[in-house]
């Protein structure tokens, strides 16, 4: 599908919340997924990555995790100074505002025109994905994809010495994708497998991936970057909001 794309603010309460939007040019009403990025905001490479999801039939709505701190249309660069003002930026935010801009962003997509009725989701990469399995803990999430979510096992997401969410799991109702890189420092096969074991024991639908590949190898910069790997993760996931978003 061809897609359009642009950026908007999303009045909130104390301020605005910058987004980029992608859906496709073919007038429709389409899943609507919250799509949220690594530390370093709306990069190349992340507004790509809404593109490409937009072009198999999503109205895709990516914003900027830092909206509080840094002034909008922030990029941070891919550079040392860069991941430690994104990480410095994660340190000063409290969950309770990540949760709060997760509901601003499900509530605008769920009155937008390009969006079927019901049928919000969410994925997201990095502190993305652990902000991406926050809201599939929302009731009106259906699917949700997470690419190396970190900081799920062991609770490490912004201000909060515990942001609980490993305990929460059990409050999702819709179905999750976990991708996985298994050569990745940041979430180590303890970790995972202390993910899936609490996910089996409370019962949620859910299924991972797991590749021979690092920390954020499907972003297409740098050293990362595993060009198959990425390929066949993006395609598990588009096969799984298919099947989600499948009518009954």
């Amino acid at each position: 599908m061809i897609v359009r794309s642009e950026h908007i603010d999303l009045p909130a309460g104390d301020g605005v919340m910058r987004c980029f939007m992608a859906m496709p040019e073919q007038p429709g009403r389409y899943p609507g997924i919250v799509f949220y990025s690594d530390i370093f905001q709306l990069t190349g490479p992340m507004q790509r990555a809404c593109v490409r999801l937009a072009g198999h039939g999503y109205t895709v709505l990516a914003p900027e995790i830092y909206r509080r701190i840094e002034p909008a249309g922030t990029v941070i660069a891919f550079d040392d100074a860069g991941r430690s003002r994104g990480l410095s930026d994660a340190e000063r935010t409290p969950v309770a505002h990540f949760d709060a801009d997760c509901r601003l962003a499900l509530d605008h997509l769920a009155s937008h025109p390009a969006v079927a009725p019901g049928q919000l989701g969410a994925a997201g990469f990095c502190i993305g994905g652990h902000l991406a399995m926050r809201a599939a803990l929302q009731p009106d999430v259906k699917a949700t994809a997470c690419f190396y979510a970190t900081g799920v096992h062991n609770g490490k997401l912004g201000q909060d010495a515990d942001a609980g969410t490993l305990q929460r799991l059990g409050e999702i109702g819709g179905r999750l994708l976990l991708v996985w890189g298994t050569a990745d420092p940041h979430i180590p096969a303890a970790g995972r497998d202390l993910i899936e074991a609490t996910l089996r024991a409370k019962n949620v639908d859910f299924e991972q991936r797991l590749y021979a590949a690092e920390h954020a190898f499907m972003r297409d910069v740098g050293a990362r970057f595993d060009p198959e790997a990425a390929d066949l993760a993006f395609a598990e996931a588009v096969a799984f909001f298919r099947a989600a978003f499948r009518p009954a």
